[in-house]
């Protein structure tokens, strides 16, 4: 029997065991060495052979990711590991580093209940180590750390055991005080959860020469600082392995640090499920019972080729296996399951069945996509999976020939239900289609899959940065008239505070609350009592307030006001970007009487005029999206650096030495930084290596509101000159 065959038949054995199962993520800032440690795991499993682990990365499964030396796709595998002489299974995602394909990190969280955040002894916390541990805590995932590349401070570096312990203790440190600051909010977190060298959770090492220490392993090994600098500056790196293999000392941690399915599901299930917690699903769900109704989230659809569609994700509750009949949150009627499996890296083994408290790969379920509830009755789906940041790039897509027009749409539609921070929007009309996502690398992989994958010669156009708009001041009151003159509505517009938009953004307020919750949370972030009891809507970072009374008529037109709203937000009166952080007030309103003079046609363009009349009123501005820059850079070259963040609109906000490199951060318009990459490899001759996280929108600089308006207008078709303000009341 071959020796895949075999862990593939230890892992069927321990899924019914949840007792020995453990569910977890890889997640860190780009380069920063997740899929090199994989590599290491994978060999201690016995999955790839030990010489190639740290070369062979056979988690990148894709040719683009083997091209580019970045993990673009979170990958899923499972493997077992002996602790304290039992077996355990580790179901594994090695997620992107990129902050382009953040998303596979926050699906990625949701499916496992402990991540092992890795980062670079040398360049220390990362602004993508930030985003990565938010993502963990918001799912209630358990963070443990490992520090990588703890090599070069020795040999590159030259660090003595002193100066080593106080870089290292320094991370520690750093990745505490985001945990804490994080953790604090939490009720349902009632443990420490910071990491610390004592208790065994954190690892240090190298993953690219396979060696790794923790303090429970140098106890177990008798080694310590002092030897492994000596070991390693007389460059006996094979006997670091062998005396102190990186994967043991990891696998180790996990198995003991990190919570069963029995341990983590209690808690995690409030927190991703807002259901009834007394109904037969809920309990059996707490308890990972796996004679129970079946609950299947999934976190992530894949395609292979023979099998067509995959959805993976995480078993909550019951046992999958072939030929069952599930519902589908969202879609009518149920999808019969073809086949089950589990991951082994690129590669999917089938199994019988998978019970709860497993990661399974489902194929038959066609109407899912990333983020849907599965099961075998219907239920109260679990909450949609918050993606931190918005799409802020946009792509036309155009096939080279008509002929494959049909198949360009298809492939469309399933890059969408692949990746939800995607957004596709298809003009069958002109054969135009627009692609938007979290930035130029994002749009640039996807087309790239387009014409290798499927085979489709696409023609693309010039990145279109995605803007928003938002109301500066209070309105007036505005009337919004019906076209049949027999209905009014009488509106304000006035600007959100700050961290409500904030914690709407981050899911934490929705009207998928209970309202008595969802009051509560906007009265703390600052709305007053008698505003936070009247609302009546929350659409995208919008609320909609009722603070009419008594009004005949108004509850059964609720709908068609609400549906106006919207397509006003949808498209702001500027440039038909979308609106963001306006609270509209809906102030009084006449009906006509008979209904057939209030349909859709009266009441839903009405409310669209009113609402656009008061946001510009409002002094309406357009927000565009910004990055952070960090740019490390020999010091030669510090002055082109920041030159050229500085030429970029950009402003520098910090510069200071680390290692024998400059480090320069600011930050800069998306709009600004096209061709960044190939601008910064010619000013510092190469030398510099960079990366930029989405920070948000803010307010465009007021000289160049009209230009951006006019072109924005032009492109979209819209008349140039802006609607006129009128029906004040």
């Amino acid at each position: 029997m071959g020796r895949r065959k075999k862990i593939v038949q230890e892992c069927e054995r321990l899924m019914d065991e949840p007792e020995n199962i453990r569910n977890i993520a890889i997640a860190a800032h780009v380069d920063h060495g997740k899929t090199t440690l994989t590599d290491n795991l994978l060999a201690g499993a016995g999955m790839i052979a030990d010489e190639s682990a740290g070369q062979q990365l056979a988690m990148d499964t894709e040719e683009d990711e083997q091209e580019r030396g970045i993990t673009i796709d979170a990958a899923n595998v499972s493997m077992t590991h002996e602790y304290e002489d039992t077996n355990h299974l580790i179901n594994l995602i090695d997620t992107p580093g990129h902050v382009d394909f953040g998303g596979d990190v926050t699906r990625a969280m949701r499916a496992v209940d402990g991540a092992l955040v890795v980062v670079d002894a040398v360049e220390g916390a990362m602004p993508q180590t930030e985003t990565v541990l938010r993502q963990a805590l918001r799912e209630g995932v358990k963070p443990a750390l490992f520090i990588n590349k703890v090599d070069r401070l020795i040999s590159e570096l030259q660090e003595g055991p002193e100066e080593m312990q106080r870089r290292l203790m320094g991370v520690i440190a750093d990745v505490n005080e985001l945990i804490r600051g994080m953790t604090e909010e939490m009720d349902d977190i009632n443990d420490d959860w910071s990491v610390s060298v004592e208790e065994g959770t954190v690892g240090l090492g190298s993953a690219l020469y396979k060696w790794g220490v923790s303090m429970p392993s140098m106890q177990r090994t008798g080694m310590d600082f002092g030897d492994i600098i000596d070991l390693e500056q007389a460059d006996k790196r094979q006997e670091l392995h062998d005396r102190t293999p990186l994967s043991d000392v990891v696998l180790d941690m996990v198995c003991e640090h990190f919570p069963n399915p029995v341990d983590a599901q209690p808690r995690r299930i409030p927190r991703i499920w807002r259901g009834d917690d007394e109904s037969e699903i809920a309990k059996t769900m707490r308890f990972v019972d796996e004679e129970g109704e079946v609950v299947l989230m999934v976190t992530d659809i894949g395609i292979d080729p023979h099998a067509g569609e995959i959805a993976a994700g995480r078993v909550f509750s019951g046992t999958i296996e072939k030929g069952q009949d599930l519902y589908i949150s969202g879609t009518a009627g149920t999808n019969r399951v073809q086949s089950v499996g589990i991951y082994m890296g690129g590669e999917r083994e089938e199994v019988e069945h998978v019970p709860a408290g497993n990661i399974a790969a489902v194929t038959g379920l066609r109407d899912a996509i990333a983020g849907s509830t599965v099961s075998s009755v219907e239920m109260t789906p679990f909450e949609s999976i918050e993606h931190i940041s918005e799409p802020v790039i946009t792509k036309s897509v155009e096939a080279k020939t008509m002929d494959d027009l049909p198949k360009l749409i298809q492939t469309l539609q399933q890059v969408a239900k692949e990746d939800p921070t995607i957004q596709i929007e298809i003009n069958e009309d002109t054969g135009e289609h627009l692609i938007s996502g979290q930035g130029e690398l994002h749009l640039e992989v996807i087309t790239q899959r387009i014409e290798r994958n499927q085979g489709i010669p696409v023609n693309t156009g010039e990145p279109i940065v995605v803007y928003r708009e938002a109301p500066q001041k209070a309105s007036r009151e505005v009337e919004g008239r019906s076209p049949n003159n027999h209905n009014r509505f009488y509106i304000t517009v006035e600007p959100l505070g700050e961290d409500i938009v904030e914690t709407i953004k981050r899911g934490e307020i929705s009207m998928d609350m209970p309202e008595l919750e969802r009051r509560e949370s906007i009265m703390e972030q600052g709305m007053d009592k008698d505003t936070a009891q009247n609302i009546e809507h929350i659409y995208k970072n919008n609320v909609f307030i009722d603070d009419t009374k008594g009004i005949q008529h108004l509850n059964e037109t609720m709908e068609l006001v609400i549906e106006g709203l919207e397509e006003a937000l949808e498209d702001g009166p500027l440039a038909a970007e979308p609106v963001e952080g306006a609270l509209i007030r809906l102030h009084d309103a006449r009906l006509h009487e008979d209904a057939i003079h209030r349909g859709p046609a009266q009441v839903i363009p009405a409310v669209r005029r009113a609402v656009h009349n008061a946001l510009m009123d409002a002094e309406i501005k357009l927000l565009e999206p910004i990055q952070q820059v960090r740019i490390d850079v020999p010091n030669e070259h510090m002055g082109a650096a920041s030159g050229e963040i500085q030429g970029r609109r950009g402003r520098v906000d910090d510069m200071y030495q680390e290692g024998d490199l400059m480090v320069v951060e600011g930050i800069a318009p998306v709009d600004e930084m096209i061709g960044f990459s190939s601008d910064i490899r010619s000013a510092t001759e190469g030398r510099a290596s960079w990366n930029t996280e989405n920070a948000g929108f803010r307010v465009m600089a007021d000289n160049l509101q009209p230009e951006i308006i006019q072109e924005i207008r032009e492109r979209k078709g819209m008349k140039l000159e802006l609607p006129e303000l009128v029906d004040y009341f």
